[in-house]
């Protein structure tokens, strides 16, 4: 397998950096201080095919691969990781499973408006007592006699829960099966009479990106909002979230490189005891190790975006990628804000921000401890 961008792939990657350096640098600590998600934003990332990266012309795509996928996600993480969690729940979760489950006349009425960046999508799949095991989830939906459904429950830790306009939503359908068999995944509609979005959820880092609790009560939804077939909803959401891993991998790249690209810079400019930072061997140690670690994280990405432009399952590899990419990326924004100094602990610099995002990489779509357990039982069972 060769990794060696084509002239394509690095001219996207320059496009995507000068917008991401001129469209969303200058407004950085705004947003985060604001926790505002930048709607704004949308019509420009949708210009540019963000919106919809590898989805299909034909619904309104940009029709890219998945290492260009990767390659969006890590430039906007480099700038703003919350930006990049936007991106990425929406591409790679919400659409994409609409994508990967939806009947052609779901295609047509909801990935269409998502890849086109007309609405936001959500994904709703965690609840307040069922986190990494997803299908302990109390939300259920219960068939009525003329074949519409209704939700009821609710779901926390949902991205863009307040904000989406069409969101995804995973429900037991069979309490009496096995839930791996007896849940299933429904679209809902902002307007939807019933559902509503809950709390907004202050958080410690990707300030803005929106993350809100979502309610459904006696949320009645059509028969042809069904996603899927009934009873597949866990094994469709498990490969969604494969996917789904590799662009949080991507994304933690980007905060990593972001990160490591402000210390290198610090340590050039800022001087002690009359020489450059980068002049000492503990700080060259640190920089060698973090951008060797970093190159390290982004093959193994690309390899797990790779195998799926093949067709290829990713589940092994994905989660290897998510792990690594995720925990060398705590471990670069560390550094970064030990380089800084004490200007990494103050606001003027992006070396809090970056500390402040990274340690979701390790816990959204799959905590490090799950990944571990994935790859495990993937070894063991080949």
């Amino acid at each position: 397998m060769d990794f060696r961008l084509t002239a394509d792939q690095d001219l996207l990657r320059r496009s995507v950096r000068e917008f991401a350096e001129t469209e969303i640098r200058p407004h950085v600590r705004d947003w985060d201080q604001a926790q505002q998600f930048p709607a704004a934003l949308v019509p420009q990332l949708a210009a540019l095919g963000l919106m919809g990266i590898q989805f299909p012309e034909e619904y309104g795509g940009a029709g890219m691969s998945a290492i260009d996928y990767c390659i969006c996600i890590e430039e906007l993480a480099r700038v703003d990781p919350a930006v990049a969690l936007s991106v990425a729940a929406h591409n790679g979760l919400c659409a994409a499973h609409i994508f990967r489950s939806g009947t052609e006349e779901q295609k047509q009425k909801f990935l269409g408006p998502l890849a086109r960046g007309e609405k936001i999508g959500a994904w709703a799949l965690t609840e307040a007592t069922s986190g990494s095991d997803a299908a302990s989830m109390r939300t259920v939906a219960t068939r009525n006699p003329d074949g519409s459904w209704t939700l009821q429950g609710s779901k926390t830790f949902t991205t863009h829960g307040r904000i989406g306009d069409i969101l995804v939503v995973i429900a037991v359908t069979s309490p009496r099966v096995a839930r791996s068999k007896g849940v299933s995944a429904f679209i809902v509609e902002k307007d939807t009479p019933g559902f509503s979005p809950g709390k907004k959820e202050d958080k410690l880092g990707m300030r803005a990106s929106d993350t809100s609790e979502t309610i459904f009560e006696q949320c009645r939804v059509p028969a042809d909002h069904l996603l899927g077939k009934e009873g597949h909803g866990f094994v469709d959401t498990m490969l969604v979230l494969d996917a789904g891993r590799i662009g949080i991998a991507a994304l933690a790249v980007g905060l990593a490189q972001g990160a490591y690209e402000a210390a290198l810079k610090y340590a050039r400019e800022r001087h002690a005891f009359g020489r450059p930072l980068g002049a000492f061997q503990a700080i060259q140690w640190k920089l060698a190790d973090n951008a060797t670690r970093i190159e390290a994280a982004r093959l193994l990405t690309y390899r797990a975006a790779y195998l799926k432009d093949q067709d290829q399952r990713t589940t092994l590899e994905a989660a290897m990628a998510k792990l690594y990419a995720s925990e060398i990326a705590v471990k670069a924004a560390d550094d970064c804000v030990q380089i800084h100094g004490g200007y990494g602990f103050v606001k003027d610099y992006p070396a809090e921000k970056f500390f402040r995002d990274v340690k979701l990489t390790t816990i959204g779509e799959g905590t490090s401890e799950i990944q571990r357990l994935v790859i495990a039982r993937q070894l063991l069972a080949r």
